[in-house]
């Protein structure tokens, strides 16, 4: 591989709660607050279910509305982790991959996403602690696009940088400036860059169906990804094409779509303005078809498509194609992910939506995250341990015999709580059990009898064994 110098930082052992830009956290990993109700993660209304859903938990990025930050739903639309940001970061792309053989989580955290954004990608590890960080190579920021690890230890990102560049080819000035679309693979230990790929200097401007005005985001990359054979699938969605790049030269190996393509492909198969290539097989790739920007749109609506691809005689053939069937539409951002048991889970980008569909396209799961949208959407298994010890508070209603105590049950991430046990008394010292109920996401509430000064949660595991035991806590 090529090789450039070092410029991508790895900080190790960072705590979550230390993350720039993010709410301060409390000692116990949930946001420091004196009312439950201070953490409020956004929430996802659930359109339909069914028992064909893959398992697995939603991991989504809301952002657009009063919160925003990575956060992992269960299948009934529960929080179970949010991580609130503030200073007017957002995070994208966040999902579950695997570093030094152990699953993670991983997403790009920063602001001016779609545009000269700058931000870092962060993975974390099951109890949410911080273990790396990548930043981009070169004088470059790290672009939210793409934040994809590699088994060789390795993370391929995306940086857009504005560069002088003379525009009279399409119509701009000559003295304006062009947006170059930059992948890098990094090496996650060092931070050293293995491999630099720029869009200019392979991709003419004229390629493009952008709009011209300057800087021109003539390329505009959205998604960098491994092929079967280890090259490069690189997506430039303003140029309606995915390139397949070799991962050592930098040179494009084919074009699929766009003006230049080097493969036939029929109309029912031709995709405009798209996001998130992926191998899905020997010689497929699956693609999430936006079919719209506000540039335009070409088709009625958004699609995921599945092309198949003849290297013999250069040509493509449309293998499934899968739409909303209300007609949603993503404007921008989007995505779909090939689940273990068949299943398709389909992130609707701008619409803030997300379905998911059976190998035949039967309709199965559908949820919308109100007044928010996020830029990918992804269902995985994950079993989250936090580091921390879970927190109570509760508050006193009611005058009289009527009085009684609202407890609120926190362990913000814990994946192994079945039920909650209340224990309550007149100090911390004289407490007892005074009810048990069912965990109902990463903030449970709970209505007990009477005004106890003290009360202490206790989380138990489906087996009823206590996996966790917050301090005592006075009743207010």
């Amino acid at each position: 591989m090529k090789r450039f110098l070092l410029a991508g930082a790895t900080i190790f052992g960072v705590s979550i709660g230390a993350l720039p830009g993010s709410a301060a956290l409390g000692e116990h990993g949930s946001t420091q607050h004196h009312a439950a109700t201070s953490l409020r993660p956004p929430t996802i209304a659930i359109q339909r279910r069914s028992s064909r859903d893959a398992p697995g938990y939603i991991f989504v990025a809301p952002k657009g509305g009063r919160e925003q930050g990575p956060e992992i739903f269960d299948d009934r639309g529960r929080p179970v982790w949010f991580k609130p940001l503030g200073g007017g970061d957002e995070a994208d792309d966040f999902r579950v991959q695997s570093y030094q053989g152990a699953p993670v989580l991983t997403w790009w955290q920063g602001s001016g996403f779609g545009q000269l954004s700058q931000g870092t990608d962060y993975i974390a590890d099951g109890s949410y602690k911080v273990v790396a960080t990548v930043q981009a190579g070169n004088g470059l920021t790290a672009d939210g696009h793409e934040f994809e690890l590699t088994p060789q230890g390795t993370a391929l990102i995306t940086a857009y940088h504005a560069v002088p560049y003379d525009l009279s080819s399409v119509g701009g000035p000559s003295d304006g400036q062009a947006i170059d679309g930059v992948v890098q693979e990094i090496d996650i230990a060092t931070g050293q860059v293995l491999f630099e790929w720029h869009s200019l200097g392979h991709v003419p401007l004229t390629d493009s169906y952008q709009p011209v005005e300057s800087p021109y985001d003539y390329f505009h990359v959205n998604s960098v990804s491994l092929d079967n054979d280890g090259n490069l699938l690189i997506s430039g969605r303003h140029t309606w094409t995915i390139y397949k790049v070799d991962r050592h030269s930098g040179q494009i190996i084919w074009r699929l779509g766009g003006k230049h393509g080097d493969f036939s492909v029929p109309a029912n198969a031709a995709f405009a303005w798209q996001h998130n290539a992926l191998a899905a097989g020997a010689n497929t790739i699956r693609i999430f078809d936006n079919e719209r920007n506000d540039a335009g749109q070409v088709m009625p609506q958004s699609r995921v498509i599945w092309l198949q691809l003849n290297l013999a005689t250069m040509s493509a053939t449309l293998a499934r194609a899968v739409a909303h069937p209300n007609g949603w539409s993503a404007n921008s951002q989007g995505n779909a992910q090939a689940l273990a048991n068949g299943n398709t889970l389909v992130g609707w980008g701008d619409s803030g939506r997300l379905s998911e569909f059976d190998s035949q396209n039967g309709f199965l799961f559908d949820a919308l995250l109100p007044g928010a949208q996020t830029y990918r959407a992804y269902r995985f298994a994950w079993s989250g341990r936090p580091a921390t010890r879970p927190t109570a508070t509760g508050r006193h209603h009611g005058r009289g015999k009527k009085r009684k105590s609202t407890v609120h049950a926190i362990w913000n991430g814990a994946t192994s709580v079945a039920r909650w046990r209340i224990l309550a008394g007149r100090s911390a010292r004289h407490l007892r059990a005074v009810r048990t109920v069912s965990w109902n996401g990463l903030d449970t509430q709970a209505t007990i009898p009477g005004a106890p000064r003290e009360v202490v949660v206790a989380a138990l595991d489906r087996s009823g064994h206590v996996v966790g035991r917050s301090k005592p806590t006075r009743v207010r």
